[in-house]
């Protein structure tokens, strides 16, 4: 007897029981129950710079490399190394144009291209020694996202959602947010729930004044009407999923009763307008065009309302360079989308007292190589050795930066930070072991970090 037959044969009985199960498991998760220790983050922010910003030209200034600007690598340097397009044979050495100064009273450098990232470096926690596995961007996008590099493993949000659930009653527990010319490569499963439940996996959220589509009833459906379609539409789902068990169908169930809720709830979350303009300024809002920015500000309410895990991606990062600008133009235009916005968040959170317990998190899937490409341009490469991110609030040190890379930025000589031990921090942070946090898949159980990570300790406050 197959399964689904034993399911059916068990009629109502057996559908009640797992559906009972299932609901008990949500009601624990959003308790709290899965915690393995006290947590210092309630929520996540994660402020994905889709395309690897160069960490040479914002966060890295490197005196050697400045003065070796031009000279050739040795072979052995980069021998046995990957690379998506540097030639090792014939590599050099390259500067950057960019001037750096210190800020705060931790004295961190920052480029001039992020003037108003500068003004917040107290309140930031840089990992220097960032370092990864996947050298091309829609693999190493997945393994940022899911600890792995192929299709088909749940994502960092569905991890957190399936381990302690959401706080929101009326709103999705896990919101994707995108701007910039395009999608993140990679697609969806960025923010998949993979084996997990269907109920897990992000919801994404258009661009622009209107995140949400269909909020309201259409033309001459009242409220008690649609009220009945919905009853009657769960009572079938409710049907199908005791006679089959299929986890498909109860999230089906739960997404038509979240909807429904969310008319309610969402315009007001999506009305902007309601902020005072000192907000709405301090964000660099723009009317109601999509940017980063109005992303930014729909992620600081989301969290007040009880959605445990945002995350934003603002694509166009990937900045090889090009025959004029030498990593110029396109590089200053990202910077100038996020930078104002990113600032604004970390000081918002600050102001209305939730930074202490909200995680906000910055950066790429890897960096950019010390070396140029030799192509028509002169440009920088991916590189999966070392790159800076930085975190703020929810537990991690301020003013505080972990790790130091080599005379000429290409590898960690103290302090490296490998995907898999950030993720395992902000497990903890969360408070959960990532080595308990697991699922059994195919007669195996599953982690987010794999058998791989350990949590940074001394990025802790």
């Amino acid at each position: 007897m197959t399964r689904r037959e034993l399911l059916r044969g068990g009629g109502v009985g057996l559908g009640a029981i797992a559906l009972a199960q299932l609901l008990a498991r949500d009601a624990s998760a959003a308790d709290g129950d899965a915690r393995h220790h006290p947590a210092r983050a309630k929520r996540v922010i994660y402020l994905f710079m889709a395309g690897a910003p160069s960490q040479l030209e914002l966060f890295e200034p490197k005196d050697t490399l400045q003065r070796l600007d031009g000279e050739p690598v040795p072979a052995s340097f980069v021998a046995g190394k990957r690379f998506a397009f540097v030639d090792g044979a014939h590599a050099k050495l390259m500067g950057t144009k960019r001037t750096f100064a210190r800020y705060g009273e931790c004295g961190a450098q920052v480029s001039e291209l992020l003037p108003h990232t500068a003004g917040i470096v107290d309140e930031l926690c840089f990992l220097r020694g960032v370092h990864t596995n996947e050298i091309n961007h829609g693999p190493a996008k997945l393994f940022m996202n899911t600890g792995f590099g192929q299709f088909g493993r749940p994502s960092l949000g569905s991890w957190i959602q399936y381990g302690i659930g959401s706080e929101a009653d009326d709103l999705p527990g896990f919101v994707v947010l995108t701007s910039g010319s395009r999608g993140p490569r990679g697609g969806s499963p960025l923010w998949g729930n993979g084996f997990l439940a269907p109920r897990y996996q992000g919801t994404p959220f258009r661009s622009g004044a209107e995140p949400l589509i269909d909020l309201e009833s259409p033309a001459g459906v009242s409220p008690e009407a649609q009220r009945a379609f919905f009853d009657t539409v769960k009572d079938l789902n409710t049907l199908r999923y005791e006679a089959l068990g299929d986890e498909e169908i109860a999230a089906r169930i739960a997404a038509y009763e979240l909807a429904a809720r969310m008319q309610t709830s969402a315009p007001e979350l999506v009305d902007l307008a309601s902020e005072p303009e000192s907000v709405r300024a301090l964000y660099g809002l723009e009317h109601d065009r999509p940017s980063f920015a109005r992303n930014c500000l729909l992620a600081r309410r989301l969290i007040e309302r009880g959605s445990r895990f945002v995350q934003l991606y603002h694509t166009d990062w990937d900045h090889h360079g090009d025959p004029k600008n030498h990593l110029g133009e396109p590089l200053e235009a990202r910077c100038r989308e996020v930078d104002r916005a990113s600032a604004a968040l970390v000081i918002d959170l600050r102001r209305r007292g939730l930074l202490d317990d909200t995680l906000v998190i910055w950066g790429g899937e890897f960096g950019r190589t010390p070396m140029s490409e030799v192509r028509k341009f002169v440009g920088r490469d991916h590189h999966i050795d070392a790159f800076t991110m930085w975190l703020a609030g929810g537990g991690v040190k301020a003013g505080f930066s972990h790790g130091e890379t080599d005379e000429i930025g290409y590898a960690p000589v103290t302090g490296g930070v490998h995907v898999h031990d950030l993720h395992a921090t902000i497990l903890h942070l969360l408070g959960m072991d990532h080595e308990r946090l697991t699922f059994r898949f195919q007669g195996r159980d599953y982690r987010l970090t794999d058998v791989h990570g350990r949590v940074v300790k001394e990025i802790l406050a």
